[in-house]
């Protein structure tokens, strides 16, 4: 594969692509790797949100570090590009619990929120959930194939996984 094609990331940023293009994000830990994809015209979006909701915060002016805002603002590129609404699907990884606390204090369980409001966001969007990578307590760098539309995970000495 071309590293040329492979389109990066970062935290709290969003990116589309089309087809041969390869979406990369690095060390999703409680953040949640969005893949949005439409099978037809191939267009792929992949947005890497840090929390659950825009508007909990005055100043969200960064729209890719919330679920909500960034699923929004993610479609709407995608749709932009000729993607078509009805079309697009959804696979998610990340969510995880990164630091052993047992505690029900929810500000806490941050990875856990964010993967519901994402969840939330797509129903309401009504983009389909095809498969999800989630939880657990360690970090996952993902690639997203525009051309296959698969969505491969890799951990740190864990094997390496296609959703």
């Amino acid at each position: 594969m071309n590293l040329d094609e492979m389109i990066k990331v970062g935290m709290a940023d969003l990116k589309v692509g089309k087809s041969p293009d390869v979406l990369t994000t690095l060390g999703l830990g409680s953040c949640v790797g969005v893949a949005i994809y439409d099978p037809v015209t191939k267009i792929s979006g992949l947005l890497h949100c840090m929390l659950p909701d825009s508007t909990q915060f005055r100043n969200n002016s960064n729209k890719a570090k919330y679920a909500d805002s960034g699923i929004d603002e993610l479609v709407a590129q995608m749709l932009k590009l000729g993607a078509s609404k009805v079309r697009l699907v959804a696979k998610i990884a990340g969510g995880a619990q990164m630091f052993a606390m047992n505690t029900n204090n929810d500000t806490l369980r941050v990875g856990e929120r964010n993967v519901a409001a994402v969840k939330m966001k797509l129903s309401e969007l009504n983009i389909r959930l095809l498969s999800e990578d989630c939880g657990l307590n360690y970090g996952r760098t993902v690639e997203f194939y525009s051309e296959t539309g698969e969505y491969v995970i890799k951990s740190v000495g864990k094997p390496r996984k296609v959703i």
